[in-house]
């Protein structure tokens, strides 16, 4: 296993002004160990893909309840892509339709769609499977 901390952005793309799952999340990652970088609210595309790169993280984490997933993230991926950093672990939560999470999926823009009621265990050790093997 690699010893260096491994590093997850939590964004909050959009409009949305709903923060509280975001904000639970990033807890559970911390205390599960990961190092977690949280931009807040009201952020673009492009500052999340700034801060991925200038922060050199292991994965992505966006919180949507707006509606806009299909849009954002998308151009999040393309900007992590265009940024050579198209490897890093994309990982989504909100309210998403489930033929719009697997068409995400499918289409190779997010890694894994979290919904509401998710077990926080679930996702932490999902990224962690897939960050530390």
């Amino acid at each position: 296993m690699n010893s260096k901390k491994v590093r997850i952005l939590v964004a909050k793309p959009g409009l949305d002004g709903h923060d509280r799952g975001a904000r639970v999340v990033a807890r559970a990652l911390r205390d599960a160990g990961f190092e977690v970088i949280y931009t807040g609210l009201h952020q673009t595309p492009e500052q999340i893909a700034e801060t991925a790169l200038q922060e050199d993280v292991d994965a992505v984490g966006l919180s949507i309840l707006s509606g806009a997933h299909m849009t954002l993230v998308p151009r999040v991926k393309k900007l992590l892509r265009d940024n050579g950093m198209g490897d890093v672990l994309m990982v989504v939560g909100g309210i998403i339709p489930e033929d719009d999470g697997r068409e995400l999926i499918n289409n190779g823009h997010a890694d894994q769609v979290f919904t509401p009621g998710e077990p926080l265990d679930n996702i932490t050790d999902y990224i962690g499977s897939k960050i530390r093997s």
